[in-house]
């Protein structure tokens, strides 16, 4: 597997959950330290799935 494939795959998808995760980690009430950081964690999903999203595999490699 090359690494367009598993970024499509995997990373790609990893991003989105993470930016979900900071979602949830700035509207929860309970935990002072997961607000706090919550506009952080959307911003590394969002910078991951910016990335991410532009490797794509070839027309020629085929995904499993």
């Amino acid at each position: 597997m090359t690494f367009p494939q598993i970024s499509a795959k995997y990373l790609e998808p990893l991003s989105m959950w993470i930016m979900v995760a900071g979602m949830v980690a700035l509207l929860q009430p309970w935990s002072l330290f997961f607000h706090r950081y919550g506009v952080t964690i959307i911003l590394v999903g969002l910078v991951g799935f910016l990335i991410f999203s532009h490797i794509k595999p070839g027309p020629g490699q085929e995904q499993e």
